[in-house]
């Protein structure tokens, strides 16, 4: 009576252990995968960022800033704190902005002027709310 025991023993033992032994292999990404996308990401996010920097730093901008009472002091450092889904937005408008800006298109000026405040706007309250 005491072998069967012994033996439930020691299979439970080796049954608890086993995800143990389990846990302890290879990780499915390596470390360079996941310092890849980590990059990846942090290029992603810069690239961002200077896209709406640069349009920002556009004179046309600039001028609209002026005319609503914008400061671009305070929505430039605002940028800095975007991030997800906001950062996305602002990039996905500054870009809008930049391609017809770079159009020369005169006929478009109250709808670009009127993206160039949206993206103000938002930008000043990410930064209100933070």
């Amino acid at each position: 009576m005491r072998t069967p025991t012994t033996v439930l023993a020691i299979l439970l033992t080796l049954a608890a252990a086993a995800p143990r032994l389990h846990a302890q292999s290879t990780h499915v990404a390596s470390q360079a995968v996941l310092d890849a996308a980590i990059q990846q990401h942090v290029d992603d996010t810069t690239a961002q960022r200077d896209a709406v920097l640069k349009v920002l730093n556009r004179d046309e901008v600039k001028a609209v800033a002026g005319r609503v009472g914008i400061d671009l002091t305070t929505a430039t450092t605002a940028v800095a704190t975007l991030q997800g889904d906001q950062l996305a937005a602002a990039a996905g408008q500054a870009q809008q902005v930049e391609r017809v800006l770079a159009g020369g298109a005169s006929t478009v000026v109250i709808s670009t002027t009127t993206i160039i405040i949206a993206l103000l706007v938002i930008i000043l309250l990410v930064v209100a709310i933070d």
